[in-house]
């Protein structure tokens, strides 16, 4: 049988991309279908404003007529002028345990990421740096948590002998009784200060929604633009990705910290909504929606989402107030997690240790020159 990589461009072929997961998953009881209405809305360059300044192709590898692996490719040249640096991104990456089918798919990623002028393929992002990344690398058996990548254990052999290699690790960390932890600290944990001269504290307002969503946006624009292939996120990018915030969150889990009104720093904890999708399949409808919104109050599985500082008050009472405020959400819950985090962001990684929170699982990113 032979192999042919097409790039999708109607319904049939788009129909192939979104179902291939499901075939390869159909036996790991750990995988977490995504939901397919938001696959699409993420991959609609009519809707997705991520791709005012940047081009998707999708590509789709079959076997004998057969889909057996899939892929997207980016060019952001934004990016390039950001970073100086001609990447091509890849994202979306499923794939049977199939090499050459794999190095087959990447061959003719290569050949279009080089007529669009890049130099290096990076990956995977799906499809930019505010979203899920990198190849899950340890602990497959378990379930992924929300914004969590899931793959097969042979993933990181395929990218391999596609030629690709590691360039960066990431990693999550967990503490499955945190308030036993919080319990033993109980001595030093004091009362969040919601005003210090000049400085207050408060939770997201959900009656100024689109106020307090453009506060969030420029606190972290600011804070994380060091942070390696992130680009500042537009107005309608934000409110893009924020669409479903309500659902993954409550107003009482996202923090803001304001210095004589103006914004400082913020945290943002989400519910593991993996947990309680999981049951529909990727197919979840409007009438789940009042039971889910039940089963997101009572979950107890939380997660750090982001932690903002602004430069200018990083060593400022700004830290010690989301810390403090942050512990007191904390002591609702059982499960304490981060999102991605890299090893150098000594800031978190410390906030961390502090609550003992193990590092829990990897994930890598691969590049290759072209």
């Amino acid at each position: 049988m032979t192999l042919e990589v097409r790039e999708i461009n109607d319904e049939a072929g788009m129909s192939d991309f979104l179902a291939l997961p499901a075939a390869i998953y159909r036996n790991d009881k750990n995988w977490v279908a995504p939901q397919l209405s938001e696959v699409k809305r993420a991959l609609n360059p009519s809707l997705n404003p991520y791709f005012v300044n940047a081009s998707l192709q999708l590509f789709v590898c079959y076997l004998g007529g057969k889909p057996v692996c899939r892929s997207i490719l980016v060019i952001n040249r934004l990016h390039w002028q950001r970073w100086d640096k001609k990447s091509a991104f890849f994202g979306f990456f499923e794939s049977y345990d199939d090499a050459e089918a794999v190095k087959y798919l990447f061959t003719r990623i290569e050949q279009e990421a080089r007529k669009s002028g890049a130099e290096t393929i990076e990956g995977p992002f799906n499809p930019n740096h505010y979203s899920e990344l990198g190849i899950l690398t340890d602990n497959f058996n378990t379930e992924p948590l929300f914004f969590e990548t899931y793959n097969p254990s042979y993933y990181p052999l395929l990218l391999k002998e596609a030629g690709l290699t590691i360039s960066e690790i990431l990693h999550t960390r967990t503490n499955s009784d945190i308030a036993a932890t919080l319990s033993k600290l109980k001595r030093i944990i004091k009362e969040p200060d919601l005003e210090y001269k000049g400085y207050t504290i408060r939770k997201f307002n959900i009656f100024r929604m689109k106020r307090d969503l453009e506060i969030l946006r420029e606190i972290n624009n600011e804070a994380f633009e060091n942070n390696h292939h992130f680009l500042p996120l537009s107005h309608e990018e934000y409110r893009f990705s924020a669409q479903f915030l309500f659902f993954v969150t409550l107003p009482k889990l996202i923090w803001i910290v304001e210095h004589n009104g103006k914004p400082a720093g913020a945290i943002q904890c989400v519910i593991n909504f993996n947990r309680l999708i999981k049951p529909f399949n990727g197919k979840m409808n409007w009438w789940h929606i009042p039971g889910l919104l039940i089963r997101r109050k009572n979950s107890k599985e939380l997660i750090i989402f982001t932690v903002g500082v602004k430069k200018t008050y990083r060593k400022s009472p700004v830290l010690a107030m989301i810390v403090r405020s942050a512990l007191k959400i904390f002591q609702s819950y059982s499960t304490l997690s981060t999102t991605w985090v890299s090893d150098e962001n000594k800031g978190v990684n410390h906030f961390s240790d502090l609550l003992q929170m193990k590092p829990y699982k990897h994930f890598a990113l691969y590049s290759k020159q072209l």
